[in-house]
């Protein structure tokens, strides 16, 4: 599977109030004000040497960072810039739609103010 930014879009501006927008220079979705992903820059491909797949930038957890990017099979990475900061990588070449919907959901989590996650609970009652 091959997700793109439209993917992302699609997904991430279903989740209530996400907004798009613009985070240093390239296309971005917002929550809040606050920003839930990005998509990487031609200067990070460079800076890093990848260049194989679109890159997305999403928030999560610093203590389960590690654990995540272990168990992604390669889908998920982090960069020396992002060390010791709540963020990973993915790789959108290689994302399964299910996990990018998950991973846009949990950097959601992270940024939304509490009313909406009260929302989002409601809608996802069996979710933790």
């Amino acid at each position: 599977m091959t997700a793109t930014f439209d993917d992302v879009r699609r997904i991430g501006l279903a989740l209530a109030e996400v907004t798009e927008s613009t985070s240093y220079g390239t296309p971005s979705l917002k929550v809040n004000g606050k920003s839930l992903c990005r998509q990487w820059s031609d200067r990070e491909h460079d800076r890093d040497g990848i260049h194989d797949t679109e890159v997305l930038v999403v928030f999560c957890e610093l203590d389960v960072k590690d654990a995540l990017i272990e168990a992604s099979e390669g889908v998920l990475f982090s960069t020396t810039h992002y060390h010791d900061y709540g963020a990973m990588l993915i790789r959108l070449a290689d994302v399964e739609p299910d996990d990018l919907a998950d991973w846009l959901e949990d950097s959601y989590r992270l940024r939304a103010p509490t009313r909406l996650l009260r929302m989002l609970d409601t809608l996802e009652p069996d979710r933790p």
